[in-house]
């Protein structure tokens, strides 16, 4: 049966003697639109769309209030929202932090109503991160802006049958006022009905636990001043048109401030310490910190140290994070379930990953399969919140989600497969690290042509990103190595990292690959190979840990071991360890002269031509330091010299390297000598060689005496750039007391 705005529109249309396509093309209204209309499908159509149609007839005053009339006559009349149908649920009165994501759904609100579209903003996260207790929080603080009332259903989407859309609707519809045997049965029809109905009021939707976008879809109003908030496990990436609200872990001060609001101000003040330790073991995840505040309240006698200490097992972390029906174990497992079959043994086993972030190359061989099939899986894994993909490629567990995905490991994959996993990881880091370090060596660069892995290395770059990438994981993997007394495999890997360690010096773990190797060379009863790694040892606990005396002592035993099986190699570079400078003991010094002088005799004797360069400017250091400069300027001319002949032969790269280092030694030297205009043309000589190779400590220097030698030569402008670069080369190194320095030279130039 055809409405009475339909009957009535289609009167006015024949009247204007109007086709239903010439009215569509006048109005700008769809044919289809104007054809559902006229046969009563669309009673009550929006303001615009009759004012449209009304300017299209042409329609005098009096028939464009009686169309406007038909129309507000054929739209539904509830009876106005139902109290405490779909009503908020009760907040716990204790909500903390959140100001940013707050602030934002504010912002959003206030927009609701500007446009056409409605505003819909969706909050996602892994389990017991917060979701519904912002969604809820920010509904009852914008009540103001929405006077046609706040409603909120739970989807529960994480159930094994999520509340189908239709169901959610007919719920909806008697919140919203219709009276059941007014609502339709068909759900396209609920839907449209829906629609209609919030065309025009100010309403706040909350939908809860959305299971996926098939489920929203249909719960979404197509315009309207209102608002919906929707929060979910999932991204819900496939809504078109929706702001993103990705909630992560509460901040340290958001965690403190929950475990407060909880427990009380004084109880907190009692023990600082122990309460930030507690929300640290907490992983800052606002279900956990809720639970642990909620135990504490439950059991006056305890202290927050007490709590926390139990919680430091992480064997028994999970299970103590429960009380009453909250547990973040419950939590966790609504999502695994969720979860498909080779996704679900990517989230157990990558739990055997060391590394803080892992990529998909390391997930591909956990899982046995090809890369794109381990990316699937680990996205599914961020879709449902129980990874994090904090930038392209590398993904991340939560920390009590980590715990939970172990405990998952042990309970559902026998020992036998979870150790086979571990090796084949183990295995293929380390195999990984040698490919990527040998780039540096002299002698190897690219990989050979026929070497395949999960992982592409096609350049210095590439390997260099992957070693740094990677180095908690494939460290760790050779510390099971080196458990396992696979001593060969430990020193292949140290060995290979000997020049890569000079170009990231600052990674803090350096000391601990030369330790496990050198023992390792002990262990095989090798004495060259563990004189070879006492000597990187030596080298790591001098230039990048500071610790002078455990570094000689180190390089004296390598001198002896390198002397027992007749070695002058390795007795050189013993001895050029030895004499590294320590500038925190002067009486040192004379040692140091000695060392370095005759490190650098035994290496051009065993005919070590990369590393004699190297003994010698280190004597030249010392050299200097020693106040003796002209012998200091005698033998850096004679090594710039020696580096300048064709026939010195070594490996070109490293001997061009060489001269470039000599040539800003030969700098400092003349800077010693105050002798400014020989020392800038020394500078000016090796910035090109050095930057070529790319040696940001060694650039970092010259550029610093460049600059010194020109300012004393009165070119301001030159010595500000030259000593702005070295404060950029050394605040890259990451020497912050060098960096330090430059700066307070800028800042003198600068005042004179």
């Amino acid at each position: 049966m055809s409405s009475s705005f339909g009957l009535l529109l289609r009167s006015l249309r024949q009247a204007a003697q109007l086709t239903i396509e010439e009215l569509s093309h006048a109005s700008g209204v769809s044919v289809r639109a104007i054809g559902d209309m006229e046969r009563g499908v669309s009673r009550g159509p929006q303001k615009r769309t009759v004012g449209a149609l009304a300017e299209a007839l042409q329609l005098d005053d009096a028939r464009r209030v009686e169309l406007i009339e038909a129309a507000r006559a054929g739209r539904p009349r509830p009876s106005g929202p139902v109290a405490g149908a779909c009503e908020l649920p009760r907040e716990a009165g204790d909500f903390t932090g959140r100001a940013r994501e707050l602030e934002l759904l504010r912002h959003l609100a206030e927009q609701a109503g500007t446009g056409e579209a409605t505003v819909v903003a969706t909050i996602s996260g892994t389990a017991g991160i917060g979701k519904t207790a912002l969604a809820v929080h920010a509904a009852r603080h914008l009540a103001e802006l929405f006077s046609d009332g706040r409603f909120y259903v739970d989807l529960r989407g994480m159930d094994s049958a999520p509340q189908a859309p239709g169901a959610v609707l007919s719920r909806l519809l008697k919140a919203l006022g219709v009276a059941e045997q007014r609502i339709p049965g068909d759900d396209e029809e609920r839907a449209r009905l829906y629609r209609e109905l919030l065309i025009d009021r100010r309403c706040l939707i909350v939908l809860d636990n959305a299971a996926d976008e098939v489920q929203v879809q249909p719960l979404l109003p197509a315009s309207g001043p209102g608002m919906t908030i929707i929060t979910s496990r999932r991204s819900l990436t496939g809504l078109a048109g929706v702001r993103q609200v990705p909630l992560t872990e509460l901040s340290n001060e958001e965690a403190a401030g929950l475990l407060e609001s909880i427990v009380g101000k004084q109880r907190i003040e009692a023990d600082p310490d122990s309460a930030a330790e507690l929300a640290r073991l907490c992983g800052n995840l606002p279900l956990a910190v809720r639970i642990a505040g909620n135990r504490l309240q439950s059991r006056p006698g305890w202290t927050i140290g007490q709590l926390a200490g139990r919680l430091e097992d992480e064997g028994r972390r999970l299970e103590a994070l429960a009380v009453g029906d909250l547990a973040v174990t419950a939590a966790f497992t609504l999502s695994y379930q969720q979860v498909s079959g080779l996704a679900r043994i990517a989230f157990r086993r990558l739990a055997l990953a060391a590394g803080s972030d892992f990529g998909i190359p390391l997930a591909a061989i956990v899982l046995q399969a090809d890369p794109f099939e381990a990316e699937d899986a680990l996205e599914e894994l961020v879709e449902l919140g129980l990874l994090a993909s904090p930038y392209a490629g590398r993904y991340v567990y939560h920390d009590l989600v980590r715990l939970y995905a172990r405990a998952q490991l042990e309970q559902e994959e026998p020992v036998e497969a979870r150790e086979a996993a571990r090796r084949r990881m183990e295995t293929w880091l380390l195999e990984v690290a040698v490919v990527a370090g040998r780039w540096f060596e002299p002698g190897y660069g690219a990989p050979p042509p026929e070497w395949r892995s999960a992982v592409t290395l096609d350049s210095r770059e590439a390997a260099g990103e992957w070693l740094q990438a990677e180095g908690v994981a494939w460290l760790e993997a050779l510390r099971s190595a080196a458990r396992r007394n696979e001593h060969g495999t430990v020193v292949e890997v140290a060995e290979s990292m000997h020049w890569f360690s000079d170009r990231v010096r600052r990674w803090g773990h350096w000391r601990e690959v030369f330790e496990l190797s050198s023992g390792a060379a002990r262990a095989m009863g090798d004495r060259l190979q563990e004189a070879v790694h006492l000597n990187y040892l030596s080298w790591a606990l001098s230039v990048c840990e500071g610790r002078m005396e455990e570094s000689e002592t180190t390089a004296l035993r390598a001198f002896e071991l390198a002397g027992e099986v007749g070695d002058l190699r390795q007795q050189g570079w013993a001895l050029f360890y030895a004499g590294w400078p320590d500038y925190g003991d002067p009486a040192k010094l004379e040692r140091e002269v000695d060392y370095s002088r005759r490190a650098a005799d035994l290496l051009l004797q065993a005919a070590d031509l990369e590393g004699y360069p190297q003994a010698r400017m280190t004597h030249i250091l010392n050299l200097r330091r020693a106040g003796q400069t002209q012998e200091a300027l005698r033998c850096s001319l004679a090594l710039v010299a020696a580096l300048r002949d064709p026939s010195y032969g070594g490996s070109p790269a490293i001997v061009a390297y060489s001269l470039g280092a000599a040539l800003s030694h030969l700098g400092l030297t003349y800077v010693a000598l105050e002798r400014w205009t020989e020392a800038v043309d020394a500078f000016h000589q090796a910035v090109p060689v050095l930057t070529s190779h790319s040696v940001p400590p060694a650039l970092a220097y010259t550029h610093r005496g460049l600059g010194i030698a020109l300012r004393e030569l009165g070119r301001v402008e030159e010595a500000r750039q030259a000593l702005a670069e070295a404060a950029r080369l050394f605040e890259e190194d990451g020497d912050d007391a060098q960096a330090a320095d430059v700066v307070k030279k800028l800042e003198e130039i600068g005042e004179n």
